[in-house]
């Protein structure tokens, strides 16, 4: 038997889609919101929320300043990817749609979004990419 479970907040089209009937009510969209918002303040804490990167150009060993700044940039391309996949979530939530794989279109396993709350995938098809 599978029921639908209503976001704690109660927000409209906050609902999983086929979630087994005893499984444990978790607050999706606070776990997504409080994610966006910690991603949103790394980002800026790395320099790159708004005006982006800045460094000292007369720093005088400019080979680590461009090191430093490929694995601020990499690290900050990461959270960028992470941060879309936490507002697709919040996007998938309001539109009734969240807690189903991209691929497939089954079930996600409420343990794994309640692990990982911007799953896009069941975990036989996130093996897969």
């Amino acid at each position: 038997m599978t029921r639908r479970i209503r976001a704690l907040n109660g927000v409209a089209g906050s609902n999983l889609v086929g979630v087994p009937a005893d499984a444990s009510t978790v607050d999706h969209r606070a776990l997504l919101e409080e994610e966006r918002t910690d991603l949103i303040a790394k980002l800026e804490e790395l320099g790159l929320g708004g005006a982006g990167l800045t460094y000292d150009s007369n720093f005088a060993d400019s080979s680590q300043v461009t090191a430093e700044r490929g694995e601020v940039e990499a690290l900050g391309a990461t959270l960028r990817e992470t941060l879309g996949d936490v507002e697709r979530a919040l996007a998938k939530l309001s539109e009734g749609d969240y807690g189903v794989c991209e691929d497939c279109g089954q079930p996600i396993d409420p343990l794994r979004l309640e692990a990982k709350p911007a799953a896009r995938y069941c975990i036989n098809c996130a093996a897969k990419h």
